[in-house]
């Protein structure tokens, strides 16, 4: 006869343990990751024991968190470990508890489109600001403010099913991969309206997690993402993820209870605050203390910033990146604000995900328009501080400051040649991002001297110049807008009941349509004519005006000429690098607006104020 359970007395139930969170949820058979280091986050943890039974399973010891609110332990899957939720049990003298956790199937480790390079045209969408897709998120009962289109800095509802159902839009335009800006779970609650707006404001971009192993249930959740990168696959379209290892929401749980006493550099109550002298980090000159608001400091005295000198907060974070790699399937991740990481960090992260995914690229974002500073942080060299981090590719902010200053602020044109000139401190320039604005900049056409006129100058030298180019979405219909939120107007067209839809062109002005016709045809150019992609960029000539050069891939080339100018403008280039056709043969204008004849040796061009050319030749 068995013995009766022993009752239970109200402070002992009080004690009993409880598991709110198991991070990662889940990790697949056969990783170079092993053991994982689990975090199970609750109540009444401490003195705990950790067990399961599953065969293929082992843990490690276990260490407690503070005020017995989290327990740290290391799980190992043997590599034939069968796929399955598995219990763990969590036992202490008060009594039990468990936690779910998956082991899943052997993830691929070569992705299935070709690996992010100068033969892709990137597109920058925030997804709440894109499209509503059906079923759309309802706001929460009794937390007005939180979706309001008329704020703009609350949620306006755009999300993942938008996206899908846009993808034929987008491939049409000629984007062969999507940036996505974060897609983690991010706060219910409103911050306070004094920080940066005299209106509450939320974490509609992303930027705030609140839960890193989560998709904010208003753009969808993890189903919806998978499928959102099978669709874009079999459209021949990638998928970045943008991944945030710098900070949290200041909504995030950890911030009132962190799982290690140093998980954060400071508290709510006395922490540093970043002064975004971002340009110390690579000045030889710098003394530590010097380097401590920017390594450590909180992102507009207001983002929590995550201590990645902490081992457990340095083991959380890889395997975070990891998890998503391994679990969604996408193409490539865009890291943000990189350059307020520590670089060693870096060096592990990126060495973690070359070992579990060797084609796996990554983009830094480091936000400064120094050359010195941006090829500080891209791979291939070892910085002063004897560490090479192993980055793929970072953004072009300093070429994105030159166009802006050509083509809005009516500088010479040879700025453009200049900034270029400054390749030679990048270890691969060709694998710099491009781009004439993205959700950090006024938009180009909110400039007060912006035109469309100028702004298809600008998309032509972007689709023709070195690097992976990048459309800030809506971008290629013009759209206007100020600094921050200005510059994250929605899509027209993008939610039910809009007045109109540019997505068709039928919902376009006829200014907005002739610039999506000239992204579009300059998209499918780059598409068609290798040396625009993969062509050594040879500069010509340049003036205040004009700026000309080829892009030349073995006997196949294309000869790019920029007029700025108000006026029309005919000039020779002799001595080009590539083989002429024949004396006085017209040369074709992909643009269609120059034209082009070889006269005694020379190309001869004539070109509209205004306007790009561009003359290019197979190999024959």
């Amino acid at each position: 006869m068995r013995a009766a359970a022993p009752t239970l007395t109200p402070q002992r139930r009080r004690a009993v343990p409880a598991v709110t969170k198991l991070d990662p949820p889940s990790w697949w058979a056969g990783s170079s990751l092993n053991p994982l280091r689990l975090m199970i986050t609750g109540r009444n943890l401490g003195g705990a024991r950790v067990t399961c039974e599953a065969p293929g399973v082992s843990l490690g010891a276990v260490k407690a968190g503070p005020g017995g609110r989290c327990l740290f332990v290391d799980l190992k899957i043997a590599p034939r470990a069968a796929a399955g939720k598995q219990a763990l049990t969590i036992i202490t003298e008060a009594g039990r508890a468990r936690a779910d956790f998956e082991i899943l199937a052997p993830v691929p480790r070569r992705r299935e489109l070709p690996r992010l390079s100068p033969d892709d045209v990137v597109y920058l969408i925030m997804p709440d600001r894109f499209a509503q897709g059906q079923p759309a998120y309802v706001d929460i009962p009794g937390r007005p403010r939180l979706l309001d289109r008329s704020l703009g800095r609350s949620y306006h509802g755009g999300n993942l099913r938008g996206i899908i159902d846009k993808l034929g839009y987008l491939k049409d335009l000629g984007a062969t991969a999507l940036w996505l800006t974060p897609l983690y779970a991010n706060s219910d609650r409103l911050f306070d309206p004094t920080y940066y707006s005299k209106v509450p404001f939320t974490d509609y971009h992303g930027y705030g997690p609140v839960d890193f192993y989560a998709v904010d249930k208003r753009l969808g959740d993890m189903e919806t993402l998978r499928e959102l990168v099978d669709k874009a696959h079999q459209a021949g379209i990638k998928i970045i993820l943008d991944q945030v290892a710098n900070h949290t929401s200041p909504h995030h749980p950890w911030v009132a209870d962190p799982p290690t006493p140093t998980w954060y550099h400071g508290t709510t109550e006395e922490h540093l605050n970043n002064p975004f002298h971002y340009w110390l980090l690579a000045d030889p000159y710098a003394a530590p203390q010097a380097l401590r608001p920017v390594m450590e400091g909180w992102l507009g005295n207001l983002l929590p910033d995550l201590n990645q000198d902490d081992p457990e907060v340095e083991r959380y974070l890889i395997q975070n990146i990891l998890w998503w790699a391994g679990v969604c399937g996408f193409d490539a991740w865009r890291h943000d604000s990189l350059n307020y990481v520590p670089r060693a960090f870096w060096k592990k992260c990126m060495a973690a995900l070359r070992r579990e995914f060797p084609t796996f690229p990554n983009i830094a974002e480091v936000n400064s328009d120094d050359p010195y500073l941006v090829s500080f942080f891209q791979g291939g060299k070892v910085g002063r501080d004897g560490i090479d981090i192993g980055m793929d590719a970072c953004f072009d902010f300093p070429l994105r400051r030159a166009v802006r200053n050509v083509f809005l602020e009516g500088k010479p044109m040879s700025e453009l040649p200049a900034a270029l000139s400054r390749d030679r401190l990048y270890p691969d320039p060709t694998m710099l991002v491009t781009f004439l604005g993205l959700h950090d900049d006024s938009r180009f056409m909110g400039h007060p001297k912006a035109s469309p006129e100028a702004l298809k100058l600008a998309f032509a030298f972007l689709m023709t110049t070195r690097g992976i180019p990048m459309v800030y979405a809506a971008d290629e219909i013009a759209m206007a807008g100020g600094d921050d939120p200005d510059n994250r107007r929605d899509f027209p067209g993008g939610w039910p009941g809009d007045p109109r839809d540019a997505f068709s062109r039928a919902g376009r002005t006829a200014a907005e349509q002739d610039v999506f016709a000239h992204v579009r045809k300059l998209a499918a150019l780059r598409a068609e004519l290798k040396p625009l992609r993969r062509g050594r960029l040879v500069y010509l000539a340049s003036d205040e005006s004009f700026y000309a050069y080829a892009r030349c891939a073995g006997a196949a080339w294309a000869l790019i000429v920029l007029n700025n100018s108000d006026r029309p403008r005919e000039m020779d280039f002799s001595g080009v690098p590539f083989r002429l056709p024949a004396e006085g043969a017209v040369i074709l204008d992909r643009l269609g607006a120059a034209r082009a004849r070889v006269k005694a040796g020379a190309v001869h061009v004539a070109i509209p104020p205004k306007s790009a050319a561009l003359f290019a030749c197979s190999a024959r």
